[in-house]
């Protein structure tokens, strides 16, 4: 079997990250969005500008996942202030888990999350949250696999359409 390695990513894996986050985005939702609405977030969102402050800025952190030297997904955290929207300062956002779809069933999701809690806990935080679309059946389950549980919701805009992202969390064993 080959091994998955995951390793943090830096400035200079931006192309990469940009090409698996715009690849992944529309995989996982153009079937259920407009093509302007998909257009807009990811020319807002997943432009290299973007990409470049967030891969920047120091309270956030990149994981790339590799197989065979193919760079298949990445984990976004976010601590601090670069959290989407502050709940708790301690804890920590799983921004995004982004895995190619051919590459789905093979738990790479699974060693990406794997990688976010040793971070978490590294960092001493109370808990590990994340949003996840209410449509997004296969990653709530998955979620809920690994003891993440529905705090709340946000609204979640893409070009014209508000949708509804449901957080969930996972609280941190001191």
């Amino acid at each position: 079997m080959n091994s998955i390695i995951i390793r943090k990513a830096t400035f200079s894996d931006l192309e990469t990250i940009q090409e698996i986050s715009i690849q992944t985005f529309m995989e996982t939702f153009a079937g259920v969005n407009s093509p302007e609405n998909m257009q807009n977030y990811i020319g807002e969102n997943l432009n290299s500008t973007q990409l470049a402050s967030e891969i920047n800025n120091p309270e956030s952190a990149f994981y790339l996942a590799t197989l065979n030297s193919e760079n298949i997904g990445y984990l976004k955290l976010n601590f601090g202030n670069a959290q989407t929207e502050i709940h708790n300062q301690k804890a920590m956002e799983i921004h995004r888990i982004y895995v190619l779809k051919a590459f789905h069933g093979k738990k790479i999701g699974q060693l990406l999350l794997d990688e976010a809690l040793k971070n978490g806990r590294q960092m001493g935080v109370d808990s590990i949250w994340l949003g996840v679309w209410e449509e997004n059946h296969r990653a709530l389950q998955f979620y809920s696999k690994n003891g993440f549980v529905e705090f709340d919701k946000h609204s979640f805009i893409l070009g014209d359409e508000v949708q509804t992202d449901l957080l969930m969390q996972l609280e941190m064993k001191k």
